[in-house]
């Protein structure tokens, strides 16, 4: 008799069959002994099988929550802004002319009404000059066409004629005098004064900057600020800047206006902040990092780990009714470790923060509890 060894491997289990080959007597029993190896070996894998497509649930998945608490929320905004004049204009003449005098230096303070430029007026003299005379005149024939009215020896016409040349010479009067002050500058507003650009004795036409007039005392600063915070900013709130000219000073003031429009593209609104700056440290042009306190108010706070991203949506595990319950939602403002739910949650609610990737929608989790001083950390 030759014997031939068969094994046949069940999970972790092998099964070893003797069977004869070429056996006249007897053959029936091993051939019998080969088949029900066979079936023992084909009915775990069956089993397995039916298991594998489903058969048996598998248990419920234990992750960690929190709930959803409204919580006062205010923080510090941060952004970019440029320093501004208070007040700032370029001095510049409003007729071609020649600059006789120059009554100001570079970089002085000057009051309001001083004189800074006095440009050729000798023209502008005789000008007026004329204009007087011809004024003087034309009241003298008034005036005597007046009393030759009065004894009937002049019509009313006629009066009304010589009173419209008083008038008229009147007006002639006034634009000569407009003409010789256009050629003295005075200073606007109170500030310092700028580089010269010019000398005594250049001609200038309209437009051309003699110098720069820069009122400094308080520095106004432009920043841009998302839509997503316009709601927590008002006037008067609190701003305090920093300038890497005096990295280690902190420069405060105030919100001094919010714009009234919204970029279209960046979705961000300009806010306006004042600064005092009587000491003149700070400098029109100069880049400031800006920071204002917003006022608290009542906000749906979850820890950063329970959001779930997917593209440019946002995700959260709800636990309800013991299953996992995914939530779409819109987040608003942040801070370390939270961030604000604006829309898809309500206060009470209990959102999964350790073992997100674990879970699955409609799925059977085990809940622990985050500690209320945890998930606030």
């Amino acid at each position: 008799m030759r014997l031939k060894l068969h094994s046949v491997a069940v999970g972790a289990t092998v099964l070893i069959a003797l069977s004869g080959i070429g056996c006249s007597d007897g053959g029936g029993a091993p051939a019998t002994a080969s088949s029900e190896a066979r079936a023992a070996a084909g009915e775990p894998g069956k089993r397995a099988g039916r298991e594998g497509r489903g058969g048996r649930q598998a248990g419920p998945v234990a992750v960690l929550v929190t709930t959803v608490r409204s919580q006062p929320f205010g923080g510090v905004l941060e952004a970019v802004g440029s320093a501004r004049a208070n007040e700032a204009v370029d001095i510049t003449a409003k007729n071609s002319n020649r600059i006789m005098a120059i009554r100001f230096r570079e970089g002085q303070q000057v009051r309001q009404g001083e004189v800074l430029v006095e440009f050729d007026s000798e023209q502008a003299h005789a000008t007026l000059a004329e204009a007087e005379a011809a004024l003087q005149d034309a009241q003298r024939q008034f005036k005597r066409s007046r009393d030759l009215f009065v004894t009937k020896a002049l019509s009313e016409a006629q009066l009304d004629q010589i009173n419209a040349t008083v008038s008229a010479n009147e007006a002639r009067v006034a634009g000569a005098r407009s003409q010789l002050n256009d050629t003295i500058i005075r200073a606007p507003f109170g500030g310092r004064i700028g580089l010269r650009n010019v000398s005594i004795g250049s001609f200038v036409n309209p437009g051309t900057v003699i110098t720069t007039l820069d009122d400094t005392s308080r520095i106004k600063v432009d920043f841009s600020v998302p839509e997503v915070f316009l709601a927590s900013l008002a006037e008067g709130l609190e701003i305090k800047a920093r300038t890497s000219a005096y990295p280690a000073t902190e420069f405060v003031g105030k919100v001094l206006t919010v714009g009234s429009r919204l970029d279209p593209v960046s979705r961000a609104v300009m806010v306006r902040g004042q600064i005092d700056n009587r000491d003149g440290r700070l400098k029109p042009g100069m880049l400031m990092t800006v920071k204002v306190d917003r006022p608290e108010q009542p906000a749906l706070l979850v820890p950063e780990q329970a959001l779930v991203p997917e593209g440019e949506r946002k995700f959260v595990f709800a636990v309800r009714q013991g299953k996992a319950a995914k939530v779409e939602v819109e987040t608003g403002r942040r801070r370390p470790g939270q961030v604000e739910i604006v829309t898809g949650l309500v206060a009470g609610d209990m959102v999964v923060v350790e073992g997100t990737q674990k879970v699955r929608d409609g799925g059977a989790v085990k809940v622990q509890v985050l500690p209320v001083d945890e998930a606030s950390a």
